[in-house]
C-alpha cells in the first residue's frame, strides 16, 4: 500500500517512539499555569506536520495508521511493519475550538490546511484539523501516570516546574522529575474535591476539576 506524508518537525519522532530525548520528549507533555484561584491550566504542546498535497481521500481518518521517520509521517497500512500509530479520533479546525481528544491519547498530529490549488493534479483538497494518536505498542504516555499525552486525566502526576507552573511527569519516578502530586479525583466543582486535596488542576471535559494530592 501507498504511503501519504505529512511534514513535521524533527521532535515529531521522539514523540512518537515515546524516547526521553531531552527538549523533544517535553513534546509529549502537559503542562499548566497556576492562575491566582489556585487552578493549574493543563496544556499540550504538540507536533505540526504540513502535508506537501492534497490526496481527495481523508488523510490519516479514524483507525488509520502512521509510521515514523525523521521529519515526516506517513500514511500506510497498519498491519505493515512501518505502522507506528493509530488515529483514534479525528477533527477538523483547531484543538482549540473542537473537542477534546480522547484522554488515553498519545500525541496530537496538525494537520495544515491544502487546497486543491496546492495539489499537482488538483483533485483533492485537505482542511486544517487534528489527528489524536495512539501507540500500537509501549510506551503509552497518555496512559495514567504515564507522565505525558495532550491532556491530563486522573492518575497522572504533576510537579512545579517554576514561575507557577506545574508539569507533568512519570508517577514511576522513573522520569527526569520526581512526582510531587497526584490527580487522584475529577469533579465538576472545586468545592467537591476531598481532602487532603493540595493542588486544583484544569481536566477539561464534564469534570474540568482536578484534585490533586501531595506524593
Amino acid at each position: 500500500m501507498g504511503g501519504r506524508s505529512a511534514f513535521g518537525v524533527a521532535c515529531a519522532v521522539p514523540v512518537l517512539l515515546g524516547m526521553l530525548v531531552t527538549g523533544c520528549s517535553q513534546a509529549a507533555e502537559g503542562d499548566g499555569r497556576l492562575t491566582e484561584s489556585g487552578v493549574a491550566t493543563a496544556t499540550a504542546r504538540q507536533v505540526t506536520p504540513t502535508l506537501p498535497a492534497a490526496y481527495g481521500a481523508v488523510f490519516l481518518g479514524v483507525d488509520e495508521c502512521s509510521s515514523f521517520g525523521t521529519t515526516s509521517f506517513t500514511e500506510v497500512s497498519c498491519t505493515s511493519e512501518r505502522a507506528a500509530a493509530r488515529v483514534v479520533a479525528r477533527h477538523e479546525g483547531k484543538v482549540g475550538d473542537g473537542p477534546l481528544c480522547p484522554a488515553t491519547t498519545d500525541f496530537v498530529l496538525h494537520i495544515s490546511e491544502q487546497s486543491r490549488t496546492s495539489d499537482e493534479d488538483g483533485d483533492g483538497a485537505i482542511p486544517q484539523g487534528y489527528a489524536c494518536m495512539r501507540n500500537l505498542t509501549a510506551p503509552h504516555p497518555g496512559d495514567p501516570g504515564g507522565g505525558g499525552g495532550p491532556r491530563t486525566i486522573v492518575g497522572d502526576c504533576v510537579y512545579n516546574s517554576g514561575d507557577g507552573q506545574v508539569r507533568e511527569t512519570s508517577c514511576d519516578g522513573q522520569g527526569e522529575q520526581r512526582p510531587e502530586y497526584k490527580v487522584a479525583k475529577a469533579v465538576d466543582k472545586r468545592a467537591k474535591c476531598p481532602l487532603p486535596t493540595a493542588l486544583y488542576v484544569q481536566l477539561g471535559g464534564d469534570r474540568p476539576v482536578g484534585c490533586a494530592r501531595p506524593m
